[in-house]
């Protein structure tokens, strides 16, 4: 099986010559494989974790969030500031 460089990153494969065998041939694709940087599955994977981690703070911090909110808004109502003020 012979092997040609095309460009820093095209290698074409010849079909094996007689006597090679098809798992022969197959294993020799798959040994040269170039793997390099992340597949789609990985960033998929990377934004459900990001995703879930958004969600347990939401949850974990969202009533100490309200209440400060909820404080804050109590002293601004009663400082008389303005009388139709909403929060």
């Amino acid at each position: 099986m012979e092997n040609r460089t095309f460009g820093s990153n095209v290698h074409i494969t010849e079909f094996p010559r007689e006597g090679t065998t098809m798992l022969e041939f197959i294993r020799n694709i798959t040994s040269r494989r170039n793997e390099d940087g992340a597949s789609a599955v990985e960033y998929g994977l990377l934004v459900a974790g990001i995703a879930a981690l958004i969600v347990a703070i939401v949850f974990l911090f969202g009533g100490v969030i309200k209440g400060a909110f909820s404080s804050t808004c109590g002293q601004i109502s009663s400082k008389g500031a303005n009388a139709n003020a909403t929060c």
